[in-house]
């Protein structure tokens, strides 16, 4: 691994989905600079303003690296089909770009993760799936919430 891999591997439940595709948990400071550094160009959080270790400026110091910061709050008890559709529609016109996506865990991300991959890349289930459940196993909520977008 050379030097900004090894840096990324040490944020929270990151996950290197492609060379364009990369989520975690909440990244530090330092780590959005490697994020930065790493070649990325928009930083997508899915994270409360509340969530643990946000970072209450962390638009702003995104920006400031070079990145865009696009800000859509999940709510962990109620995602909603407006919440995916938003994500979708962002990672859609950034298709071509090299994307990093967080939230505090990576629980809500990769969720999304795995409906973008299925819905809009045309990727296999039994790899999609395997990477989400790298991260965890849907609670009821959230597997609800996975299910009717699948079956809409």
């Amino acid at each position: 691994m050379n030097q900004d891999s090894d840096r990324l591997a040490e944020i929270t439940n990151f996950l290197q989905i492609s060379d364009k595709l990369a989520t975690a948990g909440q990244p530090t400071v330092q780590q959005l600079r490697a994020i930065a550094d790493a070649g990325y160009e928009t930083v997508i959080n899915l994270a409360l303003p509340t969530s643990d270790g946000a970072i209450a400026n962390e638009d702003q110091l995104v920006q400031s690296l070079g990145m865009e910061y696009i800000a859509i709050p999940v709510n962990w008890e109620s995602p909603t089909m407006a919440d995916l559709d938003e994500f979708l529609q962002a990672m859609e016109q950034r298709q071509n770009q090299k994307i990093f996506v967080h939230c505090a865990k990576n629980m809500r991300v990769s969720a999304f993760i795995y409906l973008y991959r299925r819905l809009h890349l045309n990727c296999e289930h039994e790899q999609a799936i395997g990477d989400l459940h790298k991260i965890w196993k849907p609670n009821e909520t959230w597997q609800n919430f996975i299910d009717t977008k699948l079956t809409l």
